[in-house]
């Protein structure tokens, strides 16, 4: 994004001001869409190239700390709402730009799109390519920034935090999700719209970028051709998109930060860490199953007892069945008291939800346990 949007501050916005952000960042899209051939839309490449375009320089100036030059001492529940409703506002300015030049023709010109030459790309195509770029790329950037204002770490070199931020921004796989907050986020007259825009199209391959802009372009193209009396409907589902889409974000980027704070706590209130490990892994195992959150944790645990306690337990990382009695053994042995560890077995059994019958069985065990000592 230019300058403005980045820096905004203002939640209600001058409509001026932010027409004029959004006419820029449109100039800015039209010249990157001008460089797509026929060939790059039609098999979605167009995605790969709009990446490279939206993360490169800006992940290289918007990190936490820019934020907090910015919004000093201001929660970040706070400044996520407030840049959630910012990007909301641009969109729905964008698609009220776009929706004058949108027709039922573009439909069936996608359909004959060919050639490899940007030349061939035809105007009605130009114009809806304008503003699906414009809207997946300030998504995109706004998943960006919530995953910063969290503090949750991105590294957008490795592949796998890359597919995470786009899963995240498009809320892919997590139409369910998204379809209940329509119910609840959205004025009841555009709700059939808005839930028939996350139940179209569905993306079941790989994570190919290209088969992403796929998705993206089968998902927009249901801004064109369909009635909706009184409300102009790009700027509706631009602007509804985008909030659902912030509020996702929102969502995940929080809830990983809420874990990540809490490994940080026990990590640094513990007096056993190697014992901490091996017990937080007991009680996630007791009913067989690995909820994300409790993956997500255990994760962070070993990362910060390592950085923290310089441990290192390779017996655990190569464990495959944990064994109760091997836990109880590390228990009894360790003298002193363990009033931490019990406060350990209690979080980590809560990080997913409602402590289950198997968890408070193991729980009362290591209570058990804990006392003797």
């Amino acid at each position: 994004m230019t300058e403005a949007p980045i820096d905004a501050v203002d939640v209600d916005g001058d409509d001026d001001a932010d027409r004029e952000v959004v006419e820029h960042e449109r100039d800015e899209i039209r010249e990157f869409v001008k460089g797509l051939s026929a060939d790059d839309i039609k098999s979605g490449s167009w995605f790969t190239k709009l990446i490279a375009q939206a993360l490169s320089s800006y992940t290289e100036k918007v990190d936490w700390q820019y934020f907090q030059e910015r919004y000093e001492g201001v929660p970040p529940d706070a400044i996520v709402n407030q840049r959630i409703k910012m990007a909301a506002r641009y969109a729905a300015l964008e698609g009220g730009l776009s929706a004058g030049a949108y027709s039922a023709a573009v439909v069936a010109t996608l359909g004959s799109l060919g050639g490899a030459s940007p030349a061939t790309v035809p105007a009605a195509v130009a114009t809806l390519m304008v503003d699906v770029a414009f809207i997946t790329r300030l998504q995109l950037r706004l998943a960006y920034d919530v995953a910063v204002l969290y503090r949750v770490p991105l590294d957008l070199s490795d592949p796998d935090d890359m597919w995470k931020l786009i899963r995240v921004a498009f809320t892919i796989k997590s139409g369910e999700a998204v379809r209940e907050g329509v119910v609840k986020a959205v004025p009841a007259i555009v709700r059939p719209v808005i839930k028939r825009f996350y139940s179209g199209a569905v993306l079941s391959a790989g994570k190919g970028l290209p088969v992403v802009g796929k998705y993206l372009l089968q998902k927009n193209v249901i801004k064109i051709g369909i009635p909706l009396v009184g409300v102009p409907l790009a700027v509706v589902l631009n602007r509804y998109t985008t909030l659902l889409a912030g509020r996702h974000a929102q969502a995940v980027f929080r809830n990983e930060a809420r874990v990540i704070e809490l490994a940080e706590g026990l990590s640094k209130r513990s007096q056993h860490p190697q014992l901490m490990l091996w017990v937080a892994w007991l009680v996630i195992m007791a009913d067989d199953k690995i909820a994300d959150d409790e993956a997500l944790l255990i994760r962070h645990l070993v990362r910060l007892v390592r950085d923290h306690h310089q441990v290192v337990d390779k017996q655990l990382a190569h464990l495959v069945d944990i064994d109760p009695a091997e836990v109880w053994g590390r228990l009894d042995a360790e003298p002193g008291d363990l009033s931490d560890i019990l406060d350990v077995a209690d979080r980590v059994a809560t990080v997913d939800g409602p402590v289950n019958a198997s968890e408070k069985a193991v729980i009362s065990e290591i209570r058990d346990r804990c006392r003797r000592v």
